[in-house]
């Protein structure tokens, strides 16, 4: 199985991470090669630019790809939506001047729309009811309207600072985009496929988890319940030799700092918090 992932950028560096993380170690990977290995003699990555990588397992030369899903539905291909991966966030979003006369999505009918996303443009309007005259470009978009060459722009953005520098306003949301990972449509209930999905919801499940491991007198392990329910509740297991019982529970981590302090209010001793790798629910 062939897994396309970005070559590089702000892409690049999670993903790497993510397939770690999955316990897929990349072998011999330089940016330099198209190809690698991993630790899986059945798993290969194919490095590749972000809005490529859609053609790459459309035309097979991949089984799955990690991307976007604004190049998903920019590429126009019918791939297999498998797991939203939750990180590269952003917005790509409909602007225009913010003193002009574009104020709603009506108000651009038969202007002009710069964008280096036409194909995600042009469904937009259609839904919209809106003919609008969608023009691409391949970069700084945010300066179109300040050069005479669109009225308005439709471009990606995370915090809004471009946009607010230019001096630009959203109008309105086009499409929320994050990473997730993609199958050929023939390919999505394979097997391996279905192990490498498996293994990153697992990735994902773990976030922003810990595990607490602790020993607590048995006769209060009702309290500790009421303050760890965890998923499930708590793992309880003897101690040769003590009246204490060994706790193992997982909590989230926001929970952690007020968790550890009731338990040992109510006597839990040698608490151990633990980060988790992996969460296979």
């Amino acid at each position: 199985m062939r897994i396309a992932v970005p070559n590089k950028g702000r892409l690049h560096d999670p993903t790497v991470e993510l397939l770690e993380r999955a316990g897929l170690h990349i072998e011999d990977g330089t940016d330099r090669k198209l190809y690698a290995d991993t630790v899986d003699p059945e798993v290969t990555v194919l490095f590749a630019r972000a809005a490529d990588i859609p053609e790459y397992v459309r035309d097979g030369a991949a089984e799955v790809g990690i991307t976007g899903l604004d190049q998903v539905r920019e590429s126009g291909h019918d791939l297999t939506e498998l797991v939203d991966l939750e990180f590269g966030s952003c917005r790509l979003v409909l602007a225009a001047p913010e003193d002009g006369d574009i104020e709603t999505v009506t108000d651009v009918a038969g202007k002009t729309v710069a964008t280096e996303f036409p194909h995600i443009a042009r469904e937009y309007f259609a839904e919209k009811g809106v003919d609008a005259d969608v023009v691409e470009v391949s970069g700084a978009t945010e300066l179109t309207p300040h050069v005479e060459m669109a009225d308005a722009i439709i471009d990606i953005t995370s915090t809004g600072t471009t946009l607010r520098v230019n001096r630009l306003a959203i109008v309105d949301d086009v499409l929320d985009s994050s990473v997730r990972l993609f199958a050929r449509p023939d390919a999505a209930d394979d097997p391996k496929v279905t192990q490498l999905a498996t293994a990153f919801e697992s990735v994902r499940a773990a976030e922003d988890k810990r595990y607490l491991m602790m020993n607590a007198p048995e006769d209060r392990l009702d309290d500790v319940r009421e303050v760890i329910p965890g998923l499930g509740g708590p793992t309880v297991m003897d101690i040769a030799g003590s009246d204490d019982v060994a706790v193992h529970v997982v909590v989230d981590e926001r929970d952690v700092f007020e968790v550890v302090n009731d338990l040992k209010a109510i006597g839990a001793s040698d608490i151990l918090v633990t980060e988790i790798e992996r969460l296979v629910e």
